[in-house]
C-alpha cells in the first residue's frame, strides 16, 4: 500500500498535507480499501472552525457510512467540489484527486499525528 512520506496520518485513517498555514485533508488508501466503493462524500462544515477530533463530514460507501474526523483545529476553507459528481475519486486517487477539504490553521500540529512509517505499522503494512 502507498503512504506518501511527506504526509501526516491519524489513527482514524485521515491524511494531512501541510503547505504553510493550510492543510489539505483526505482519507488514506487503507481507509478507502476498507470502505469499498465510495458513492457520496458530505461536508457541510465549510466556513466553520472545527476542533481536532470532531466530525467534519461523512463518507458513504456501498455498505456503510463513516464519519470523517478533523485531524487538527482550523477553519474549513474549501471542499473538493469534484467529489460531488465523482466520489469514486477517493477510491481511484486518495492522495491526489480524492482530497476532501482544505483547512486554515493557526495552532501547532497535534502531537498525535503519525509519520508514514508509524501509520503503516498501525495498519499492519
Amino acid at each position: 500500500m502507498n503512504f506518501p512520506k511527506e504526509l501526516k496520518y491519524t489513527k482514524d485513517h485521515e491524511w494531512v498535507k501541510i503547505e504553510g498555514d493550510t492543510a489539505t485533508i483526505g482519507v488514506t488508501e487503507f481507509a478507502q480499501r476498507e470502505l469499498g466503493d465510495i458513492v457520496y462524500v458530505e461536508v457541510e462544515t465549510v466556513g466553520e472552525t472545527i476542533e481536532a477530533g470532531e466530525v467534519f463530514g461523512t463518507v458513504e460507501a456501498v455498505k456503510t457510512v463513516s464519519d470523517l474526523f478533523m485531524p487538527l483545529e482550523g477553519e474549513i476553507i474549501e471542499f473538493n467540489e469534484e467529489l460531488e459528481g465523482s466520489p469514486e475519486l477517493v477510491n481511484e486517487s486518495p492522495y491526489e484527486e480524492g482530497w476532501m477539504i482544505k483547512v486554515k490553521f493557526e495552532n501547532e500540529l497535534p502531537s498525535d499525528l503519525l509519520s508514514a512509517e508509524e501509520y503503516a505499522e498501525l495498519v499492519g503494512e
